[in-house]
């Protein structure tokens, strides 16, 4: 049993909003066990309405539709799927009465023009939208080989689709496909080494055919592995994915920080409530990122004593006047904002060399000598003293921001774990 989900309407096309019904859609079957091999989103278009859903019943056994049902005469949805289907569309009498009555519970009379949302393919059943104006279609559609697409349409509000589908589309599905069971995920987010590094540390874990499956992905230098199991139930699943990730943390050690919706920042946040101690923060390469990030989760100021962000012209007047070197310079904040806020550690990270854009876009493909030019500064002191180290600034220019914010956050993150400090 596969699925495609389909959204409609040109808002989503021209990108002037985002779809966020497909990925929650998505998530649903998922965990029903049923997975979605197609995502399609097509404009208000008959025409390409018409192809896009032929091609979804021809290759898919569930189909989801959101948006385009509405009165206006943009909304296509119920007119694609007739024709796609080579049916007409005939009123429902009972649903006509149940939108006249919702009018009127408004204090409003129905517009003519809303009598199409009473209009269905023939073949087909309304799904009841307490919400809205907008029932829902459900069509069972055969193909050609005498099998089946059962295909939904649900509105594109939110509000308004996401009811239908707990109250009426599971049901459904759970009847069309008793034994589908349920498909489970584990995310464990990675720091520390490149993409392809880290692939050649596991054993033959990322491959195709694999159960449980382990895919690979990297956003703004978290590195995540997803690991997915089907079985009868989410416990199942569990005991599946169990032997495959205690492999992955076996082989990666510390270079797993968390799971999940983890980033560093709630790593590290999480070590420091352990231990009940608290940081502090100066920057300069990451734009305050460091302290927008624990200010979004320590409101209160439980382990984060704040944080100050410094031009690039205070370096600059730093290293000729306050230390001999950026490098000591910046050894010098993080102690004196340790001391100044009164924690236990400070955390400071110096400015990011300038960069060609083009030469940062190509990071992956520059020798070792121009990767050097490209380091940067940052230091982190505690009771004991302060430590500098370097960091790697040559990245894409989108990401090099956060790139240094998390190359200082692994770092105190290691030594809360009791990792040697030696330098980077």
């Amino acid at each position: 049993m596969r699925a495609e989900v389909i959204a409609i309407g040109d808002e989503l096309t021209s990108g002037e909003r985002l779809d966020t019904n497909s990925r929650w859609l998505s998530q649903r079957l998922v965990e029903n066990g049923i997975p979605v091999l197609y995502h399609s989103t097509v404009g208000d278009d008959s025409a390409a309405c018409k192809e896009v859903i032929e091609r979804a019943i021809a290759r898919a056994e569930i189909v989801l539709l959101t948006g385009g049902l509405g009165p206006t005469a943009d909304d296509l949805t119920r007119d694609a799927i007739a024709v796609a289907t080579g049916t007409s569309l005939q009123i429902d009498e009972s649903m006509l009465v149940e939108i006249e009555a919702m009018f009127r519970r408004r204090g409003r009379d129905m517009p003519e023009r809303n009598r199409v949302q009473a209009m269905f393919p023939t073949g087909s059943r309304p799904i009841p939208n307490r919400h809205g104006t907008a029932p829902g279609i459900e069509m069972r559609v055969l193909r050609g080989d005498e099998t089946a697409s059962h295909l939904f349409a649900l509105p594109g509000v939110p509000a308004e689709m996401k009811p239908m589908w707990q109250e009426t589309v599971l049901a459904r599905l759970n009847e069309i496909a008793p034994q589908s069971g349920v498909i489970r995920h584990r995310q464990l987010k990675c720091f520390g080494v490149g993409e392809s590094q880290l692939e050649a540390m596991l054993p033959d874990l990322i491959r195709r055919g694999r159960e449980p499956s382990v895919g690979i992905t990297v956003h703004a230098a978290t590195i995540t592995l997803r690991v997915t199991a089907r079985g009868r139930d989410a416990a199942e699943c569990e005991a599946q994915m169990a032997p495959t990730i205690a492999t992955i943390r076996a082989c990666l050690g510390t270079l797993v920080f968390g799971e999940d919706d983890d980033e560093l920042h709630h790593a590290t946040a999480r070590l420091l409530q352990q231990s009940q101690q608290t940081v502090a923060t100066v920057e300069c390469a990451s734009g305050g990122l460091v302290a927008e990030w624990y200010s979004e989760i320590d409101e209160e100021g439980v382990f984060f004593r704040g944080g100050e962000v410094r031009p690039r012209s205070d370096f600059a007047r730093g290293e000729s006047l306050a230390a001999a070197s950026l490098a000591e310079f910046v050894e010098q904040l993080a102690s004196e904002i340790r001391e100044r806020r009164g924690a236990d550690f400070g955390l400071a990270i110096g400015p990011l060399p300038e960069v060609d854009t083009a030469t940062a876009a190509e990071a992956d493909k520059v020798d070792e000598e121009a990767a050097s030019r490209e380091r940067f500064y940052y230091a982190l002191a505690d009771r004991d003293g302060c430590q500098v180290y370097h960091g790697r600034a040559l990245a894409h220019p989108a990401i090099r921001k956060e790139l240094a914010g998390k190359q200082a956050l692994d770092r105190l993150r290691r030594r809360l774990l009791g990792e040697p400090s030696a330098e980077a």
